[in-house]
C-alpha cells in the first residue's frame, strides 16, 4: 500500500486504462487543468498523446462524438467538466447512450464514460454547483459511480473503463486533495458493492461522494458524545447495493442519509424510500435526510454554507434519533 491523493489515483487509473486497452481514449481538457495531476498528466501526454483529444467547448457535440465512437468500437472516457455542463449534452447522454443497447435489441453497446465534477465547492454559484446524479439515476441504462476515496476511485475507474455499459463518473472538487492508502497492484472494485467505511452499532449514516468524508468526521464527533455511528458508502448508485444498506439499518435500527443533491427527489430521498419500503420493520425511529436545501446555490460563501450538508447538520440529525 502507498499513500496517494485522490487526484493522483485518478490519473494512475487513467494511465492504466490507456495502457491496458488500445481502444480507450481520453476526451476533454478538464483532466489537464488541475495542478495536483500535472506531472502524471504530462506523462499521459507523452505516452498516449495520439489518444488524448481536447475538443472545442460544445458538450452536445463532443459527447455525441464519444457515443458514436463507443458504438463503433472505441472506449472513450469523456471529461465534461463541471457537472452542470452535462445538461448541454443531455440528449446524447440520456436519450442516446442510455437507450442504444435496449433500442437495438442488444445488438449495439455504448462503452463510454462521462466524467463530471459535482457539488458545492465554494463560490460556484447556481450554474457551477449542481449534483445531477438523481436526475441521471432517473434515466435507465446509465451506470453511476460516486467514489469517495483514492482507493475507491482507482478501482472503480478500472471497472468503468472495462464495462460495456455507459457510465457516469461523478467526482467532487473537494476530494481531489484527500489522501488515502492505495494498493500497489492493479485492481478493480465491482459496481454494486457498497463498503462500510466505519463500523458502529447505534445509527447508520449512509453517505455518497464527498459526504462520506463529512459523515466520517461527524462519526468521530459523535463518538466523543458516546454515540457509535456506522458509515455506509454505496460507491455506486446503479447498480445499488441495497443489501449492505439494509443490513446496516437492521443492525442499528436508525438511519441518516446524507447526499449533496437537493433534498426533494434526490439520492437521499430514494435511499430513504428504499429503507422505508424494505427495511421498515428494523427502524426504531424516523428516517432522517441531510441534503442541500431546495434553492439555487448562492454565490455568497455564507449563504452557501447555510444550505449545504455539513458535519454539524449530520451530528444534529443523529442526535435527534439517538438522545
Amino acid at each position: 500500500m502507498r499513500e496517494l491523493t485522490y487526484a493522483e489515483a485518478v490519473v494512475e487509473a487513467l494511465y492504466e486504462a490507456l495502457e491496458e486497452d488500445e481502444r480507450v481514449t481520453l476526451m476533454g481538457s478538464y483532466f489537464l487543468g488541475l495542478s495536483p495531476r500535472r506531472v502524471l498528466l504530462d506523462r499521459l501526454r507523452t505516452d498516449f498523446g495520439t489518444r488524448i483529444f481536447d475538443p472545442p467547448i460544445s458538450e452536445i457535440g463532443f459527447c455525441g462524438l464519444a457515443v458514436g465512437a463507443a458504438t463503433a468500437g472505441l472506449r472513450p472516457i469523456v471529461d465534461v467538466g463541471t457537472a452542470s455542463f452535462i445538461f448541454n449534452a443531455w440528449p446524447t447522454v440520456v436519450n442516446e447512450a442510455a437507450n442504444v443497447h435496449y433500442m437495438t435489441g442488444g445488438q449495439t453497446r455504448a462503452p463510454v464514460v462521462f466524467h463530471i465534477l459535482h457539488g458545492l465547492r465554494g463560490g460556484g454559484a447556481a450554474q457551477h454547483s449542481h449534483s445531477p446524479q438523481a436526475m441521471l439515476w432517473n434515466a435507465p441504462g446509465l451506470q453511476i459511480m460516486l467514489p469517495s476515496s483514492p482507493k475507491d476511485v482507482k478501482g472503480l475507474v478500472r471497472t468503468a473503463a472495462m464495462s460495456d455499459s455507459p457510465t457516469i463518473w461523478l467526482d467532487h472538487p473537494r476530494l481531489l486533495e484527500v489522501k488515502g492508502q492505495v494498493p500497489e497492484v492493479r485492481y478493480s472494485i465491482p459496481f454494486g458493492q457498497a463498503e462500510v467505511k466505519r463500523v458502529g452499532k447505534d445509527v447508520s449514516i449512509v453517505a455518497t461522494s464527498f459526504m462520506v468524508q463529512r459523515a466520517l468526521g461527524a462519526a468521530e464527533e459523535l463518538a466523543k458524545q458516546g454515540i457509535d455511528a456506522e458509515v455506509v458508502d454505496p460507491r455506486t448508485l446503479v447498480p445499488l447495493d441495497k443489501e449492505t444498506i439494509l443490513g446496516s439499518v437492521a443492525k442499528t435500527g436508525r438511519v441518516v442519509v446524507v447526499d449533496e443533491c437537493h433534498k426533494s427527489c434526490g439520492v437521499a430521498a430514494e435511499i430513504a424510500a428504499i429503507v422505508a419500503e424494505e427495511g421498515y420493520s428494523s427502524l426504531k425511529g424516523p428516517i432522517k435526510r441531510v441534503a442541500t436545501a431546495d434553492v439555487p446555490v448562492p454565490f455568497s460563501p455564507r449563504l452557501e454554507a447555510a444550505i449545504e450538508p455539513t458535519e454539524e447538520k449530520i451530528v444534529a440529525a443523529v442526535r435527534s434519533l439517538v438522545g
